[in-house]
């Protein structure tokens, strides 16, 4: 029992460590890997095709999300025109 709370509280501390990046990708997995595992499962009838289908989803999903991000970054100074800061993306 002492070991389930020590393992539980460290992956809740590594998960709070986790970027936009980090969640994008995870949420592209999650969703990647359910939509695989129901596609795998229906076309082959069997669990072992929907394990597969499960983790080829979940591997694309990550891909896809991590590169549909936003690549833009932004340069920000202080306006004296509107007399606060400005932000502008490239």
């Amino acid at each position: 029992m002492k070991n389930i709370i020590i393992v539980t509280a460290l992956s809740l501390c590594l998960g709070a460590c986790a970027s936009a990046r980090d969640e994008r990708m995870g949420q592209g997995a999650l969703i990647g890997g359910a939509g695989g595992a129901i596609i795998g499962g229906v076309a082959s009838g069997t669990a072992g095709g929907a394990i597969i289908g499960g983790v080829a989803g979940a591997a694309v999903g990550a891909v896809a999300a991590d590169m549909t991000r936003s690549h833009r970054h932004s340069r920000c100074y202080y306006s004296e025109y509107y007399q606060r800061r400005v932000c502008r993306n490239r």
